[in-house]
């Protein structure tokens, strides 16, 4: 399966990322059960609307970052061994702070339950102030 597919079996790396090409994590999961979904990136409102659809929210889903954190903690309507969101298209904006917030926390969430939860951001330009998911060669 690879290394990139290792580290994002490890709940211990869960958390929020830059990585360069989609392509790239798309191979490495290819096959398992882990649930990725792929987010077109948007202002807040439609931001936390392609969230819910990505990954298929109740209809209580309240749309704030609350609801957000909330969801992305549970999950329970998804049960996959490791989740994985990739966001296309990222920006920094006025509520990306918030976003980054949220993500890290659902992250923490997860890895205290020793499952993965990876947050990942398409940045071939490296315009976001993230850590790389893994070194490029």
């Amino acid at each position: 399966m690879g290394k990139l597919f290792e580290r994002l079996q490890d709940p211990v790396r869960s958390g929020v990322y830059r990585v360069m090409r989609p392509d790239e994590v798309l191979d490495a999961v290819k096959g398992s059960e882990m649930v990725v979904a792929k987010v077109r990136f948007a202002a807040k409102e439609e931001l936390l609307k392609n969230i819910a659809q990505a990954l298929d929210f109740p209809d209580w889903f309240g749309r704030n970052w609350d609801a957000l954190e909330d969801c992305l903690s549970d999950l329970s309507w998804r049960e996959a061994p490791g989740y994985v969101l990739l966001f296309e298209k990222p920006r920094r904006d006025d509520d990306f702070g918030v976003l980054i917030d949220v993500l890290l926390s659902s992250a923490d969430s997860w890895a205290a339950r020793r499952k993965p939860f990876f947050a990942l951001f398409v940045d071939p330009a490296r315009t976001l102030p993230l850590p790389d998911l893994f070194r490029q060669s």
